[in-house]
């Protein structure tokens, strides 16, 4: 088990989870996650590696709250104990490119930071993109701000930066003549199929990092099988880095929402008994 250090929403839905896990600090790298288990009955819910302190040991994460087990996880405390398995899957490919791209939506915001820093570390020019729907649903800025190089930011409405998503700000920087030579997109399925599919148009080549439903999260089960470059792959273990322009999308948003129906049942229920 694995104490909790801190949990906080840091904006509507989206909360930062930091535990105590100084092995894990010691040994994580960028692009790899964690399985997290709110307690005994939860689900395993894959979540990226945001950042860790190898001083003070903590790990953490940032997570959207969509079902019963993130529901769960949102109400710890301090001090609270849940299961935690991490480091999981392969590091992302960090290397110098040039000039790299880096987009990040939802839990994105959070989980691109290790990849920025690493690959400035790596000597390339890093241009970090943030979508959100409206600029009160943009955070980890400043953090991130320290790192990139540049920094632009996307929202549907328009309220912060440019009107539009990650790939409207890759169009249009590769439009003004920045010559880009590798693009990395975290976020939900939607927003990395449509992120890498507008790379792939540019003729630029981008990673992804691939969320499906995990159970064991060793490569054991085969729930999170993903076709890429048709093959099957596994997400825990081949991944959860994958090159976006290979992945069948299609059949991993059919994957992905095939319990959907139940996941809102079980979402909505109420124990009648308890209520008595």
């Amino acid at each position: 088990m694995t104490e909790v250090v801190s949990i906080q929403e840091i904006v509507p839905n989206v909360y930062e989870l930091v535990v105590a896990a100084p092995d894990v600090a010691a040994k994580a790298q960028p692009g790899q996650f964690a399985i997290v288990i709110p307690d005994e009955v939860g689900e395993r819910v894959p979540m990226s590696l945001a950042d860790w302190d190898v001083d003070t040991g903590t790990v953490s994460l940032y997570f959207l709250e969509v079902g019963v087990s993130t529901m769960k996880l949102a109400r710890k405390q301090p001090g609270d104990q849940i299961d935690f398995m991490a480091p999981l899957g392969k590091p992302a490919t960090i290397k110098s490119f040039g000039t790299v791209f880096v987009g990040g939506g939802c839990y994105g915001l959070g989980a691109i930071y290790p990849i920025v820093k690493a690959l400035k570390a790596a000597d390339n020019h890093v241009i970090a993109a943030l979508e959100a729907r409206s600029n009160y649903l943009l955070y980890n800025r400043d953090r991130i701000d320290e790192q990139a190089d540049e920094l632009h930011a996307a929202t549907s409405d328009g309220t912060s930066g440019q009107e539009g998503k990650v790939n409207h700000v890759l169009s249009r920087l590769v439009e003004e003549g920045t010559q880009i030579n590798g693009a990395f997109f975290i976020g939900c399925a939607f927003m990395m199929m449509r992120s890498a599919r507008a790379a792939a148009e540019l003729g630029i080549p981008s990673y992804v990092y691939l969320n499906p439903i995990m159970v064991d999260a060793t490569g054991m089960c085969g729930v999170c099988r993903v076709t890429v470059g048709g093959e099957t792959r596994f997400a825990c273990v081949d991944g959860p880095e994958f090159f976006g322009q290979d992945v069948d999308w299609d059949e991993l948003f059919h994957r992905n929402t095939q319990y959907a129906t139940h996941e809102r049942e079980a979402y909505q229920h109420r124990c009648r008994l308890e209520e008595k």
